[in-house]
């Protein structure tokens, strides 16, 4: 009997297709093949009243890949293969339900790499779908499709934004407290001083206080000083200097940010590809494992391959011991960290076959991975302080003993390791004051954005690169020099709501909210308990704003001229950073006129 084995992406079936044996058809839906329908109280898709039983239906253009999919399941056994998360359940579950399979075949096989070895050993171990996660992943969708149905319809009414949602919104928010913590800044200027030492410097022990204010003040130290320097204290030490752990979906999108100078939802693709499988001379290869996850974990058989690789490439003194990360609250989806699906397919190996994102993104993935197994690098801290005139100042310096994982790092970094004898003292070239002032907090580039939103618990590895988009497409924010601003509708929109809805659209109730869902997907509360707690207060929030969220007039303010293009009024709108210029007002018509000038200063 023949068996299909149905996926979510094309590409990932024919990765998975080049290991297994003629009797083994791959099918992908292409993603989900249903979502809520749009009918019902509110449009939701959801009975509100009837245990918050959700209603689907098959999404646009989706008819067809099902009828297909039915085709070819006709007398075969059926394995559900989509992603190791909440989503890639969902569609399990929805495929299942399609093809009207029985509710307790052993028929999902879940593997976090696609390599021959992996998908062989899930065929051989299949298992139940997991109900509790598809009610995890069903819960977060109603959520998101009330909150976002209500609270969009809202603020296009009313203040003319585009739309709202249950994790957007927070991020928003944490955008505009940000910008006016900026505002409400009132920097203090505060004095450093430091002795110059031509080859090294050495700094006031009060420096790091921030508390020297007054320049006379601070002038009448540095002439008490003098530039005599008295040796008091050597103090000499062994540091170990670990690696970092693993990648997990947030740090990989926030370096893979800063070193591929692109997105998130960018870095995600290129990892999707790379994890999906790529082109190589042995035919498709999964060169990752899956990148949706929060795990620090590595698998026991991963780890000793690796451990043998280092020793036989590196030799034994660079194999590390495993350090255990300490449990993470709320960690869950798929069970590894990301990495390398080989350890012996090196980064110069397969840079053939890959972009060149593509193979700094491996690389990355690689050596960090590599370097997390590897031995911690040892260096020796020196710590000198000097006495000048009663006045003390502290200089460091490091010298590296063994490399460890640094191996792996390319570094022309120059050491300079002195020696000094308690007593001796030192003529300094100057010493200097410098006049600093304290600095507002950064505004949020979209790595730190995403770090934030990690650390408070808001949303979950799948979503952090599409939240970030959705407020920048929206019109809420630009980049400016890479940093998120607000703009003035985003400003608006932000404050509208919060005006009403303070209470759900916070950091705190949308971390708490995560913690509900996992609660869900572990079988420790239910989806009813969840949303019958939320909908009520909710909604008469809803009516509440609705009735008393004033109303904006939308003006628009014709130039007196025809559109070149058209020959429809000119109008002048505000882009994001609220610069005002002159548009076609067509551009809202069908077919779209996109004539646009700027106005002369």
């Amino acid at each position: 009997m023949k068996t299909l084995i149905v996926v979510e992406s094309p590409t990932k079936a024919r990765t998975i297709k080049n290991y297994l044996p003629e009797k083994y058809q791959l099918f992908a839906t292409m993603g989900h093949i249903k979502d809520l329908a749009i009918k019902g109280i509110n449009g939701y898709g959801v009975l509100i009243y009837d245990g918050f039983k959700a209603e689907y239906e098959t999404i646009k253009g989706k008819t067809n890949t099902i009828s297909k999919l039915k085709e070819f399941a006709k007398d075969k056994k059926v394995l559900l293969a989509s992603d190791y998360d909440r989503e890639g359940e969902a569609i399990a579950w929805h495929v299942k339900e399609e093809l009207k399979l029985d509710e307790d075949d052993v028929n999902r096989i879940r593997f976090t790499e696609i390599t021959k070895e992996a998908i062989l050993e899930a065929i051989e171990n299949p298992a139940s779908l997991d109900k509790n996660l598809v009610n995890s992943q069903e819960t977060r969708r109603i959520l998101d499709r009330i909150i976002g149905f209500d609270l969009s319809k809202l603020v296009q009414r009313k203040i003319h934004s585009i739309s709202a949602g249950r994790v957007q919104s927070v991020v928003l928010k944490m955008i505009i407290d940000r910008e006016k913590e900026i505002s409400d800044f009132k920097p203090l200027t505060y004095y450093q001083i430091e002795a110059d030492f031509k080859k090294f410097k050495a700094q006031y022990i009060k420096n790091k206080d921030k508390t020297l204010r007054d320049e006379n003040e601070a002038k009448a130290l540095v002439k008490e000083m003098g530039t005599d320097f008295i040796v008091t204290e050597i103090e000499e030490k062994e540091a170990l200097k670990y690696s970092l752990y693993p990648f997990i979906t947030s740090t990989l999108q926030q370096q893979g940010i800063y070193r591929l100078r692109t997105s998130a939802s960018n870095v995600m693709k290129i990892a999707q590809k790379l994890y999906e499988g790529v082109k190589t001379k042995d035919g498709m290869v999964g060169l990752i494992t899956y990148m949706r996850t929060d795990s620090l974990n590595l698998s026991s058989k991963f780890v000793n391959i690796t451990r043998d690789y280092i020793k036989k490439t590196y030799g034994e003194e660079y194999l590390g011991t495993i350090r255990r990360p300490q449990a993470r609250k709320g960690a869950q989806e798929a069970h590894e960290a990301i990495r390398p699906t080989s350890i012996y397919r090196t980064p110069e190996s397969v840079k053939p076959y890959l972009s060149n994102q593509e193979y700094k993104l491996y690389e990355l993935i690689y050596k960090r991975t590599l370097a997390f197994l590897m031995k911690a690098g040892l260096d020796l801290e020196k710590s000198v302080t000097f006495n000048a005139n009663g006045h003390l100042f502290k200089a460091n310096f490091t010298k590296v003993v063994f490399l460890g994982h640094r191996l792996l790092e390319k570094s022309s970094k120059k050491e300079f390791y002195p020696s000094f004898q308690l007593k001796e003292t030192l003529s300094a070239d100057k010493v200097e004051l410098i006049k600093k002032e304290t600095e507002a907090p950064k505004r949020y580039t979209e790595a730190t954005l995403i770090k934030e939103m990690e650390d408070s618990g808001i949303g979950r590895p799948s979503t952090y690169a599409e939240t970030t988009r959705r407020i920048n497409s929206a019109g809420y924010v630009y980049k400016e020099k890479g940093y998120f601003h607000p703009s003035e509708q985003g400003k608006l929109t932000a404050t509208s709501l919060d005006n009403y809805f303070n209470e759900f659209i916070n950091v705190n109730y949308t971390s708490k909210m995560e913690t509900s869902l996992d609660e869900i997907a572990s079988g420790e509360t239910t989806k009813e308990e969840v949303l019958t707690n939320f909908y009520d207060n909710f909604y008469s929030q809803v009516l509440k704003a609705t009735k008393e969220m004033p109303t904006l007039k939308k003006e628009v303010k014709k130039t007196g001229e025809k559109c070149p293009l058209c020959g429809k009024d000119l109008v002048y709108k505000q882009n994001r950073k609220g610069e005002t210029f002159i548009a076609c007002s067509g551009f809202t018509d069908t077919p779209r006129c996109k004539y646009t000038k700027s106005i002369k200063k």
